[in-house]
């Protein structure tokens, strides 16, 4: 029937219709238009109504969220509203006497929800219709004038001015029609006996009955009455109750029992019988069957409270002989909790970084529930432990948002299961699951896996080989997670620390790029830097401290006297000198340290090896009885000092001593040249040179003398028999004795004595360097007190032991990241 409209009718209807857009205090649209428009026609302006411009609400991703999963009947199309799906009011809203659609437009960014209500408009695409093609009725022909016969409605889909407006009797001889308005707007219609009926004359007659609605154009139904006169049945059936009610709830099993109705008629045998029946055509006549014998109202379909909440039946009863009467069934569909909650994800923002603040809106779900009342109310909970929450936006709408700071490095994915719970009895409940990544931000420096790293190394390694491994982790991800490493700039000895290592960029291994001396520096630190790759990048230090392991490459070094062949010195020892006396020392020195440089004294050769011996650790030269006449007045001994390592080294020096009281005994030292290797013509030479150095001696003797006596008030003396002093040509520069090297302090100081070591002179006499040193024959003596007075040392004066190698003395170098 809708294609009888003629597109030339339906075109003006649409040209003339009227739209209405309002927008209430609310913010809410609300938009008027007829059904059955096609699709793509144009409602409104939404973006105009809704204050912007095309461009901007397509921006904001624009959508109508529709409920329940129903047809999404209206889109969004460069800032219009459009028809999307075809639309039939009355499949809709059926009776009711307006039809609202409540849509809701979603605008993103921000978050925002329209309301839009749809009015639609009736239009007169249906027309009535009769329940039958022939009404059939039997009237008795004792009927009284005036007597009314119910006849059937037509029913028509259409509402308002559309619906049934009218309705028109065929001209004849009996009947007029009469027309009630019933509430609401139904139109019943009765035929009137205006003239009595006369079986005889007439035993049949058809009447045609014409229905009309009130559309443009109007439509219309005709059904034919066939009336047949019989003889009298004067008793219609009467219903027990004008209306009748029924509440059922939904899902009710097929079959169910809704109600009995019940009806009587006066008369009696066929007059008196009585059928029901449904007396309506509507989309839900299948729903519910009526027993026409008993009365009873079954269930013969699903009932869906959420389809339809409430069901209007017209039931008649009509007796064998055609007379009808009518009833009223209001079937009221209680709601049950048959539907869970749905929670339907918008927007999710996905992966998400890391470093995001509390609070940062990550997505956006929507919670819906079919049922009404209290089944309706939905609570929502999240996962426990996990660092996000739900807060209610508008309507239905939640914003899941972080609740803390994200580390990727400790979770990295996350399935936020959000369940939601209804309120019925029992209540219902589903879950929706919703995985999120974090994506990595470069928040982690390299960490080293220890806090410092130490490195023994052997001296005189070879070039180019690994010394250790510095490994650090990051946990971050891909390129922040990609650790490169590196020496820090810095200088050793003057020189770049790169010139003496070298680091592998990806493995941390450090390197060295030369042999190392321990005699040059016994220890130095590296700082090594580990840098990300990420941006921008991060990076951590650590200190490596490198000790270089002494190897004994170095031998003793004799500083007093000097080695054998340099030259020829001699020590004068007076004839007077008993057993335990010094006579001179030797002094060496070692470039290693620790046991490397533990030095021990022994004579491997002597002259007399019963008078003299020299101590193990200090090299002193004692006398080991009472010089005696008897003995060799030249007296030569070979020492040699040797150094306490693996293997040992050694080496050797030769002192020679002259047993004379004093300078007059000149003669002998022709011997001495002779010993030397000297020519003798030269020996009046000599004996002068040696009258012009005694005489020299005594003079210097009385100097020393008076300066001994002059300082002695001010400086200390040591305690020691035939004291001689060590020339300081013979001790290298800056020289300080180290105690753990077993020789003697620098306090000790001997005098020297020089044989004829050229062919100019005869002898030579060398100066102590020493202020407190005595000529040979004197003993200086000392009380404990004055000794005390010696060994203190001045307060707060640092305690200074330099190492002494033969070149240069070695230095510790400290470098600190």
């Amino acid at each position: 029937m809708r294609n009888n409209v003629s597109p030339l009718i339906s075109f003006l209807l649409c040209c003339g219709m009227i739209l209405l857009t309002l927008r209430s205090a609310t913010g809410e649209l609300s938009y008027s238009f007829p059904e059955e428009m096609k699709r793509g026609s144009v409602v409104g302006n939404i973006a105009q109504d809704l204050g912007m411009d095309r461009s901007t609400l397509a921006s904001r991703k624009a959508h109508f969220d529709t409920e329940d999963n129903r047809k999404q009947y209206m889109n969004v199309n460069n800032g219009d509203l459009v028809v999307a799906e075809r639309i039939d009011r009355e499949s809709l809203c059926g009776k009711k006497p307006s039809c609202i659609l409540q849509l809701e437009l979603v605008l993103e960014n921000p978050l925002e929800l329209q309301r839009i209500s749809l009015h639609v408009q009736d239009v007169n695409d249906n027309s009535p219709l009769f329940k039958k093609d022939v009404m059939k009725m039997e009237i008795h022909e004792s009927t009284h004038k005036g007597a009314r016969f119910s006849l059937d409605e037509a029913h028509d889909a259409d509402i308002g001015e559309n619906a049934v407006k009218s309705y028109s009797l065929q001209s004849n001889d009996h009947f007029i029609l009469n027309i009630e308005t019933q509430p609401g707007g139904r139109k019943h219609c009765e035929l009137v006996l205006e003239r009595e009926l006369d079986r005889e004359t007439q035993k049949e007659m058809n009447l045609l009955l014409v229905a009309v609605d009130g559309g443009s154009p109007q439509r219309s139904a005709t059904v034919s009455i066939h009336v047949t006169v019989l003889d009298a049945n004067d008793n219609a059936p009467v219903f027990s109750r004008p209306a009748y009610k029924a509440s059922l709830p939904e899902n009710s099993p097929l079959d169910t029992i809704v109600i009995t109705v019940s009806a009587s008629d006066a008369d009696e045998g066929v007059n008196g019988e009585i059928m029901y029946e449904l007396d309506h055509v509507s989309e839900n006549s299948n729903v519910f069957s009526l027993n026409s014998k008993s009365g009873e109202v079954r269930v013969t379909a699903p009932i869906d409270y959420e389809q339809e909440s409430s069901y209007d039946i017209r039931i008649s009863a009509k007796d064998g002989l055609g007379l009808a009467s009518y009833c009223t069934l209001i079937i009221d569909i209680k709601d049950v909790n048959d539907n869970p909650p749905v929670v339907s994800l918008k927007s999710l923002v996905n992966p998400i970084l890391e470093n995001v603040l509390p609070g940062t809106e990550v997505g956006v779900i929507t919670v819906q529930d079919r049922d009404s009342d209290n089944n309706r109310q939905v609570k929502l909970s999240i996962q426990p432990h996990a660092p996000f929450k739900l807060v209610p936006s508008i309507k239905n709408y939640y914003s899941i948002v972080t609740t803390g700071e994200l580390d990727r490095e400790s979770t990295a994915d996350y399935d936020i299961t959000i369940t939601a719970t209804d309120e019925g009895s029992p209540p219902l409940s589903s879950s929706k699951l919703i995985k999120l990544s974090v994506a990595d931000v470069n928040d982690n420096p390299p960490v080293f896996e220890e806090r410092s790293y130490s490195v023994y190394v052997v001296e005189n390694n070879t070039p180019g080989s690994t010394l250790c491994s510095v490994t650090a982790r990051d946990p971050d991800w891909r390129q922040n997670g990609t650790v490169i490493y590196s020496l820090l700039a810095s200088k050793l000895s003057g020189n770049p620390v790169s010139s003496y290592l070298s680091i592998n960029a990806d493995t941390g291994s450090i390197h060295a790029l030369r042999s190392f001396d321990y005699e040059l520096f016994r220890s130095f630190e590296v700082c090594v830097m580990a840098r990300d790759n990420g941006s921008p990048p991060l990076s951590s230090n650590v200190t490596v401290s490198v000790f270089i392991t002494d190897v004994n490459d170095n031998t003793p070094q004799i500083l007093y006297p000097a080695p054998e062949g340099n030259s020829f010195m001699t020590e004068l020892v007076p004839k007077a000198a008993q057993g335990g006396s010094l006579v001179s020392k030797v002094i060496a020195v070692d470039g290693d340290s620790g046991q490397n440089a533990w030095l021990s004294y022994h004579i491997s050769k002597s002259t007399d090896p019963g008078l003299f011996k020299i101590d193990l650790h200090s090299g002193e030269i004692r006398t080991q009885r009472d010089i005696s006449d008897s003995d060799n007045m030249k007296q030569n001994i070979v020492i040699t000092v040797k150094d306490n390592g693996q293997p040992s080294l050694s080496t050797t020096c030769a002192v020679y001593l002259l047993i004379s009281d004093n300078l007059a005994d000149v003669p002998e030292l022709k011997d001495m040249q002779s010993y030397d290797g000297s020519n003798g013509s030269n020996l009046t030479s000599y004996l002068i040179i040696a009258l012009v150095s005694v005489s020299t001696l005594f003079l210097t003797f009385i100097v020393i003398a008076l300066g001994v006596r002059f300082c002695r008030r001010r400086k200390p003396r040591l305690l020691f028999d035939g004291a001689v002093a060590i020339p300081g040509a013979y001790l290298p520069p800056h020289y300080a004795e180290v105690d753990a090297t077993g020789t003697l302090r620098s306090a000790y100081n001997y005098d020297a004595y020089l044989t004829t070591g050229s062919r100019t002179s005869d002898f030579k006499f060398a100066r102590s360097y020493n202020d407190n040193t005595l000529p040979a024959g004197q003993t200086l003596r000392k009380t404990p007190e004055d000794l005390g007075e010696f060994f203190e040392e001045p307060e707060g004066s640092p305690e200074v032991r330099p190492n002494l190698t033969s070149g240069s003395s070695a230095g510790h170098v400290v470098r600190r990241c």
